[in-house]
């Protein structure tokens, strides 16, 4: 089982990180980072993550996973991107994103038509490649998957190795990572934090800025 992650300047690391995680747990998987030329790819804030194979040696996965980040709106202008992913999809078992990385199975022509999502911030912009937005960690639909936020790839990991060795095999994988999440607030989510941290999250996001240190005594309703 050859499975490709893509790697590229500006990509939220654990995009990739949280896939590979379970995915190379299952006796067998070869799995592999990938890049239009072989090199280290850092995020956005400095983190390296080497690109051992090059798009070209590798045409034909059957499983492709497209991370996301900020690094994404460069590659939607990338024909050796965009181009790979259409040309792997027509043989792959799985062509899967996590976060924005939806986008660039939007700009490869796959969402046409299919139910999908990704992180909250870009929900409206899966519509401009005609796909239907839905509000959920993970959407399957024919053999394409897509995942929520970042955090959410650990979720499309452990659900494609379900689809392709079994839950079983899915189980025990995710117990071996110890995935038994308990987050320490409730605000995972937009629909469940509280609407001016939202608001927050939003502008500093379309400022391309991090969340700052509490002004005052960082005090959040669940």
């Amino acid at each position: 089982m050859q499975i490709a992650i893509l790697l590229f300047d500006g990509i939220t690391a654990l995009d990739a990180i949280g896939p590979y995680e379970a995915l190379w747990r299952v006796e067998g998987y070869q799995v592999e980072f990938v890049a239009p030329e072989v090199g280290l790819k850092r995020t956005r804030h400095g983190l390296g993550l080497q690109a051992e194979r090059a798009l070209a040696e590798l045409p034909a996965p059957e499983v492709i996973v497209i991370p996301g980040g900020a690094g994404v709106e460069a590659q939607l202008g990338d024909p050796r991107v965009t181009d790979w992913i259409r040309r792997a999809h027509q043989t792959t078992r799985w062509t899967t994103s996590v976060c924005t990385g939806a986008l660039l199975l939007g700009a490869a022509g796959i969402l046409e038509g299919r139910r999908a999502t990704t992180h909250w911030l870009s929900h409206a912009r899966l519509a401009d490649y005609g796909a239907e937005p839905v509000g959920a960690r993970v959407v399957e639909d024919g053999k394409v998957m897509t995942a929520a936020g970042v955090s959410a790839g650990i979720d499309l990991g452990l659900t494609l190795v379900s689809r392709l060795a079994g839950p079983r095999a899915a189980q025990a994988a995710q117990l071996s990572m110890e995935y038994d999440p308990e987050p320490p607030f409730g605000t995972g989510s937009p629909r469940r934090a509280p609407r001016e941290l939202v608001a927050l999250v939003r502008a500093r996001a379309a400022a391309g800025q991090r969340p700052a240190p509490d002004d005052g005594d960082g005090a959040v309703s669940a």
